[in-house]
């Protein structure tokens, strides 16, 4: 599985160098999730960008990500998503309506400072 992985004060994020988010990628992909929330990572972007195709085991590695990070006290988005078949799955499958979805890792990342400074007020 191919990645890049940018750590910053306030997020991680994860750019999947991969067209394909399937079964053969999730189950890596899932454990790489758990060890970056395990080392500390408070919030997480997830950039889609490259990817042109999720199966349901790519859907399930991406609802993993939301689970360790969604709470009050952190954050998980999802960029990148450029793909129309990509788009029609995340449509179709109702996950835009339980996802941060934002279209750039820079959109992302300011809505991730947004709400650090709206917590701390």
């Amino acid at each position: 599985m191919k990645y890049l992985i940018d750590k910053q004060e306030l997020y991680t994020s994860m750019s999947l160098m991969e067209d394909n988010l399937n079964s053969l990628i999730a189950p890596d992909l899932k454990s790489e999730f758990v060890m970056l929330h395990t080392e500390g990572a408070k919030n997480f972007i997830l950039d889609l960008s490259q990817v042109k195709f999720v199966d349901s085991s790519g859907l399930s590695a991406i609802l993993t990500a939301n689970r360790l990070w969604k709470s009050e006290q952190s954050h998980f988005c999802l960029t990148g998503i450029s793909n129309p078949s990509v788009k029609k799955l995340i449509e179709i499958s109702k996950l835009d309506t339980i996802l941060s979805i934002l279209p750039t890792t820079a959109d992302a990342a300011a809505f991730i400072q947004k709400e650090e400074v709206s917590r701390e007020m």
